[in-house]
């Protein structure tokens, strides 16, 4: 049976969360990547777990692993990107938060994604046209974003682009912020599915995130759920000076937007890094 992209991608991030399941509490091995980032072999082994079941099924496609980098034409159409455990830092601590990101990019849109939730059983993806899902023991329900918790992801990790204009640590000391949202710190990317999901009211991150093996296929499926996805300055995602901010609903989007752009007003004048 030859699968569809949507059901390649839940079954290739399905074979990576079982590796991360299986490897998780035993003894690690570390190979270092740059000062204070580092992979594990559950890394590796999820990554090439991942790989193989996109390779089997699509041959001909173009591959990029956070690890094990890009393979195959990098003229190619389609080329999928594979996170294959978002929060590497918090599993080494023995800590089960994390996920395993699977995306299809054919040509410059994201048309396929999976994000594997391997502690907890749930596969959030979107695809073929339908709205995003939640897939839980073999049944799929619609996801639904709600800003209802009040709840806002924060990513703290570098690198930090924008600073000193804007740290994300400042909206944590903004009182119009602290009043109105209760921050967390999930340090993995499966707080951004958790937007789609409503179990968050936002997210908010730093960075150049084009083609990122990280946040693609969580931003598509936010905004396949109907969330308000933006970058830092409310500009279209992947331009201007980058950056994500995905919101439950317009009020919330606007609200957060508000604490960004205080920071911003507030910092010397600089140049935007994209067009």
């Amino acid at each position: 049976m030859i699968l569809t992209d949507p059901e390649l991608a839940i079954v290739a991030a399905e074979a990576g969360a079982a590796v991360v399941r299986a490897r998780f509490g035993g003894p690690l091995e570390r190979f270092d990547k740059s000062p204070g980032d580092f992979a594990t072999a559950a890394d590796l082994e999820s990554e090439r777990a991942v790989l193989d079941v996109l390779r089997r099924a699509r041959p001909h496609d173009a591959m990029l692993g956070e690890e094990s980098g890009h393979t195959g034409s990098r003229s190619a159409d389609r080329t999928w990107l594979v996170d294959p455990l978002c929060g590497t830092l918090n599993y080494a601590a023995r800590t089960p938060l994390v996920a395993v990101n699977v995306a299809l990019r054919t040509g410059p849109e994201v048309t396929a994604a999976a994000v594997a939730d391997p502690f907890a059983g749930e596969v959030f993806w979107f695809g073929d046209g339908r709205a995003a899902q939640i897939r839980r023991d073999g049944v799929d329900e619609p996801l639904a974003p709600s800003a209802s918790s009040r709840l806002v992801d924060v990513n703290l990790d570098p690198p930090f682009p924008n600073a000193p204009a804007f740290r994300a640590t400042g909206m944590l000391a903004d009182a119009e912020f602290a009043a109105r949202f209760g921050p967390r710190v999930l340090s993995t990317t499966l707080a951004v599915a958790w937007v789609a999901a409503g179990r968050r009211a936002a997210y908010v991150t730093d960075g150049d995130l084009c083609d990122s093996v990280h946040f693609a296929g969580g931003i598509a499926l936010c905004q396949a759920a109907g969330c308000v996805v933006t970058g830092l300055r409310g500009q279209p995602p992947h331009t201007g000076v980058g950056g994500l901010i995905v919101a439950a609903d317009a009020e919330t989007h606007a609200a957060l937007l508000a604490v960004v752009d205080r920071q911003f007003r507030g910092a010397p004048e600089r140049t935007a890094a994209r067009p």
